[in-house]
């Protein structure tokens, strides 16, 4: 299933938790599902705006976008991250007048019940988007299967607090795990906020691909009499949603003719995007030995005078 049919189905998925985790709520008046409830608007908010920033993406690339629009995912990963955490403040928010007023619940059994189901629902989809995000490597599911997941725990330590309730008829409870869900998610919040920047700020490609690219490289290093004759240096990665990039400099025997060269880069990059699927090499061919001219990232940037001065 492609990533635009996987944020429709949460957009459904979203709508019948609500219903469900509001019903249960109406019936018990529980602070503590209320907090469900409200998470589960959180995530409707979240995949609505994933299903934009993913049709986004994955539009082809154009003159103004030449390198694609893949990083409009991290934004969805973001905005998740955000909305996370203005969830849990609104839980503690609810959940704090329950402490110095306590309210009785009434009618648990059906609130677990409908609880219980729509964390089977969150949790069914998660585990789906979970290995499509894999599978497609898409930031974007996995922010929102890491978000639905968040709902199943949060669900989960809801029911715990009412059937502790049940057995104890300490009230306080109820709010107290309230706080208690609400502290755990802004933890995958700021980790979803995180992983934003990373992408957005081009991070280099996890170590695994960096592996595989290394060896891809090495395989294709002639040496002769002991001395490389053919090597590979300058070796930069990014990546940006789905897609990989590379660029590195590929250092040739001077006495190669032009269409030698040229297969031999060939070779490279077939090579390269058969080890990591959507990579996309830039490599500048060079006579063994040559340089060129190149600005380091690391220092600043200075502007000198035409005079010197």
């Amino acid at each position: 299933m492609t990533p635009r049919r996987l944020m429709a189905v949460s957009i459904v998925v979203a709508l019948m938790t609500i219903a469900l985790k509001t019903v249960a709520w109406w019936i018990t008046g529980s602070v503590g599902l209320l907090s469900d409830a409200m998470e589960s608007f959180v995530n409707l908010a979240a995949a609505m705006f994933g299903l934009l920033m993913v049709t986004v993406a994955a539009q082809p690339a154009d003159d103004d976008h030449p390198f694609g629009h893949d990083k409009a995912e991290y934004f969805s990963s973001g905005f998740e991250g955000i909305l996370i955490i203005g969830a849990a403040a609104a839980i503690i928010w609810t959940a704090l007048p329950r402490f110095w007023n306590p309210q009785p619940l009434e009618q648990v059994s059906w609130g677990l019940a409908l609880s219980v189901a729509s964390s089977m629902l969150n949790g069914l989809l998660a585990w789906v988007m979970l290995r499509a995000s894999r599978m497609h490597r898409s930031i974007a599911l996995e922010a929102d299967a890491k978000h639905l997941l968040t709902d199943v725990w949060t669900s989960a330590g809801v029911v715990i607090g009412l059937l502790l309730v049940g057995v104890t008829g300490w009230l306080w409870l109820d709010p107290l795990v309230a706080i208690g869900v609400a502290l755990n998610i802004v933890w995958e919040g700021a980790r979803l906020i995180w992983r934003s920047w990373s992408g957005l700020m081009d991070s280099a490609v996890d170590p695994e691909e960096q592996v595989l690219i290394d060896e891809v490289l090495t395989r294709f290093t002639l040496r002769h009499g002991g001395q490389p004759t053919v090597q590979f240096d300058h070796v930069m990665t990014r990546k940006a949603g789905q897609r990989r990039f590379v660029s590195l400099h590929m250092h040739l025997p001077a006495s190669w003719t032009l269409g030698e060269a040229d297969r031999w880069r060939h070779e490279v990059e077939n090579a390269l995007a058969q080890a990591v699927p959507g990579l996309h090499a830039s490599i500048q061919m060079l006579p063994d030995g040559v340089e060129p001219i190149t600005v380091d990232l690391n220092e600043p940037v200075t502007v000198e005078s035409r005079n010197g001065g």
